[in-house]
């Protein structure tokens, strides 16, 4: 590991562990401004400060050294090691004990000094050190000392958006565990109810009718009312209760040294100035109020250190545009339809035009699959039926796009008779690009029977909103035209392929990173087990589980295709969190050896953690050429070990499945984000458009990334109801807790789920992420079609 390059104090603390001395140059850098603001603080005399200094980084070198000491929160051990060293010199000097007692140091709790005692016993403490140690380590640095985000993002290995969006899941995950500890304390029985809601209260999740009887009770409860005050505030609970608990009595004065000590460096500390001054300013009747439970020594120290906390700004989250490099191409599933009974007019509206009796009688439908999404490719598809007892002539298709939306062709760019190969269901379809859209002709269609065409389509960055796509079909003497009412979004998913007939979607996956094997909990996280199940809370390491020499990282995933099905469609997707995106290597089921696949399409977005990617390749010919079953590796896809970290794989298919009615499938992918510091009660509504679906469940295939067991609040819906998910822990409350399809144990950071309900008139997926900050890629759909 060099450190040369910018790495967390995880990353380094890491390093140190392997050995590399240099590594821990790098930390002594990093802090030793702190350590003597706060040794100044302790004793006199310069040389005093240099050899507490000294002697406390010598001590953590060796705790570390012998698999001890911290894992992320360096500054916050560092500061109770100084603590502790000045205390026992003292000791020692005094002859109450000896020296050499290094074995039985360790500083993993923090020392209380005797002026402070009953700080540890505080709720606010207790919650606080019951935090993972990469949440207590951003809410150290970020609200305890006020440093800057940009500051503390060297010391995490994040962006300055990342520490803003790690720090509020900390406050958050702060303020769930305060209220845990209310409530185990066994308050009144009418408090009960009242604390579970005030997480929400305090978000501004709660309804009105809620919120109100939040407000009715914490009026007249002077309990209920000190936790609603702190839970608005919770940094003033760590700066008036935490901050002394590791620096001890001297808290203000550690701050107004370090301000002026990192000023002088050139370095961080304005934002510690910046908090001394209202720390100062604070009335007295809110230092009481805030250490009214704690004992009298606190109340010294919090006529201090009292704050008005200024909240962070929210990050904005940029989102890059997304070339599409090549397009795959099409291929053909079986054309035969059984015959459809007539039905309700389906959205998109219809216009049907009845023939003579024993004739043709025709009916038709247009509409985006998924969405139309400026400066991305999509999808239209047509649909046209004949519930008559007779055949149709030809049939003659006009198809008129919006404005700003044209057809992708096989043929030279700008020519008016470019041929234009349809997606999917072909079905005796012939296209060509017209005027306005195209002209597409076909055979007669047989009474009873329905046929359907997709149209690939690349829509302008500058395409307005406005009236869909519309297509007229003659048959002979027969006419019949349809309308679809939406065009062109600025949001959504749009299809990446679709088709009819009788098939089904299938998706498995697996991850490409996971925690060191080796560490305490890991183990337990792999099971799905234990209170580590977060990436952030790992310095994650590749996985590498194929017994290749020339591979360093690769997992695999079961995937069974129905019995006698065939493939229709494969798409292979990878994602990390890197900004750069590469090939893959693929292994099919059956194969010997692995062949590197190159992505068609690359969509880079950046993240609270940082930049990632997600990566696409049409992989139908490799995957229709190789067994059904069995199990598929993928191997060495970009990324970037360390904290915070995932990097993971997805394979997605429509296969045919003759035991299956007649249905229709869909592929839709993107990279968006749901949930984060942005937007804390994060929301994607995908409309899936294009469908007609049946009263009958669909299935739902989803991927997504970054997704944390840890964190509830994910939910998918499709209309109704929160779906369960059909594997991992099955809770329709925290869909997103790192299960994959095909694979066994956690997939940190990969969720491939399965999904069942009913599509509803006007299908809409909808992806909520309250605490978690995810990056949602595929929607892979197949609903029978009506009948």
């Amino acid at each position: 590991m060099s450190v040369e390059s910018p790495q967390s104090d995880a990353d380094l603390l890491e390093a140190v562990r392997g050995g590399n001395a240099a590594a821990y140059g790098v930390l002594y850098e990093r802090h030793v401004v702190a350590a003597r603001a706060l040794a100044r603080q302790l004793v006199r005399g310069e040389t005093d400060v240099e050899d507490v200094v000294a002697e406390s980084f010598t001590k953590i070198l060796d705790l570390v050294g012998r698999g001890g000491g911290p894992d992320a929160g360096f500054r916050p051990y560092l500061l109770t090691v100084v603590r502790r060293t000045v205390y026992d010199r003292g000791r020692v000097e005094s002859r109450q004990v000896t020296t050499g007692e290094i074995e039985l140091f360790d500083p993993g709790v923090p020392f209380v000094d005797p002026a402070l005692t009953g700080l540890e016993k505080s709720l606010i403490s207790r919650a606080f050190l019951s935090l993972p140690d990469r949440w207590r380590t951003v809410l150290w640095h970020t609200e305890v000392e006020d440093s800057k985000a940009a500051e503390v993002g060297p010391l995490l290995g994040l962006s300055a958006n990342g520490v803003a969006a790690l720090a509020y899941r900390a406050r958050e995950g702060l303020r769930q565990a305060y209220l845990q500890m209310h409530l185990a304390a066994s308050p009144q029985q009418a408090c009960r109810p009242v604390l579970g809601k005030m997480g929400a209260y305090v978000r501004g999740g709660l309804a009105r009718r809620d919120s109100k009887s939040v407000d009715d009770h914490v009026s007249d409860c002077a309990e209920c009312n000190s936790v609603l005050l702190e839970l608005t505030d919770v940094n003033r609970g760590l700066r008036v209760i935490v901050g002394p608990l590791f620096v001890g009595p001297v808290f203000a004065g550690y701050l107004t040294a370090l301000a002026k000590a990192s000023a002088a460096a050139g370095g961080a500390g304005a934002g510690v100035i910046h908090a001394l001054g209202w720390i100062r300013r604070a009335p007295k009747s809110q230092q009481a109020a805030v250490a009214g439970t704690v004992a009298a020594g606190v109340a010294v120290a919090a006529f201090l250190l009292v704050s008005g906390e200024e909240p962070i700004k929210k990050p904005p989250v940029a989102a890059a545009p997304s070339p599409t490099r090549q397009e795959p191409p099409a291929v053909e599933p079986p054309s035969e339809k059984p015959a459809r009974k007539p039905e309700p007019k389906p959205t998109p509206t219809p216009t049907p035009t009845t023939s003579k009796p024993g004739k043709a009688r025709l009916s038709a439908t247009i509409g985006a699959l998924g969405s139309l999404v400026r400066a991305q490719p999509g999808i239209i598809g047509i649909r046209l039926r004949n519930a008559g007892r007779g055949p149709s002539d030809e049939l003659a298709a006009t198809v008129a796009l919006p404005e700003g939306v044209t057809l992708i062709t096989g043929g030279s760019k700008g020519s008016s008779v470019a041929a234009v190969k349809p997606v999917g269901t072909v079905d005796g379809w012939s296209c060509k690009v017209a005027q306005r859209g195209a002209q597409c002709v076909r055979r007669p269609l047989k009474g009873g029977s329905a046929t359907a065409v997709f149209l690939r389509v690349r829509v302008a960055a500058s395409a307005p909103e406005g009236a869909g796509p519309a297509v007229r079909i003659k048959a002979g003497g027969v006419q019949v035209k349809a309308v679809s009412p939406i065009g062109v979004r600025e949001d959504g998913a749009p299809a990446r392929f679709a088709t009819d007939g009788k098939v089904v979607v299938r998706a498995v996956g697996n991850s490409l990173l996971t925690c060191p094997p080796t560490r305490q909990g890991c183990p337990e996280a792999l099971r799905r087990q234990g209170q580590r199940r977060d990436n952030d809370l790992w310095t994650m390491q590749p996985l590498d589980r194929d017994r290749v020499a020339s591979t360093k990282a690769s997992s695999a995933a079961r995937l069974d295709l129905p019995a006698g099905g065939q493939i229709v469609w494969a798409g292979l997707y990878w994602s990390a969190s890197t900004q750069t995106a590469g090939p893959i290597k693929f292994r099919p089921a059956g194969r010997d050896g692995y062949v590197k696949i190159r992505p068609n399409q690359v969509m880079a977005r950046e993240l609270p953690v940082g930049p990632a990617y997600q990566a696409f390749a049409d992989v139908t010919g490799l995957v229709s050429s190789s067994k059904k079953r069995g199990m598929w590796w993928a191997a060495d896809a970009p990324m970037k070990p360390g904290i915070s970290q995932h990097a993971g794989w997805s394979l997605v298919v429509i296969a045919t499945d003759p035991a299956q009615p007649y249905s229709q499938a869909v592929v839709l992918d993107t990279a968006t984000q749901i949930g984060g510091e942005e937007n804390a009660a994060g929301r994607l509504d995908v409309p899936l458009g294009g469908l007609i679906p049946a009263a009958a469940p669909a299935r739902l295939e989803l991927v997504t990334w970054e997704g944390d067991a840890d964190l509830s609040g994910d939910k998918v819906s499709l209309g109704g109801a929160a779906m369960r998910p059909e594997a991992g822990g099955r809770d329709s409350g925290n869909t997103f807790d790192g299960s994959s399809n095909g694979a066994s144990g956690l997939t940190f950071g990969v969720d491939v789920d399965t999904f069942s309900a009913e599509l509803g008139e006007r299908p809409r997926l909808s992806i909520v992420s309250r605490r978690d900050a995810v990056l949602f890629g595929v929607a892979a759909v197949s609903v029978r079609a009506r009948s």
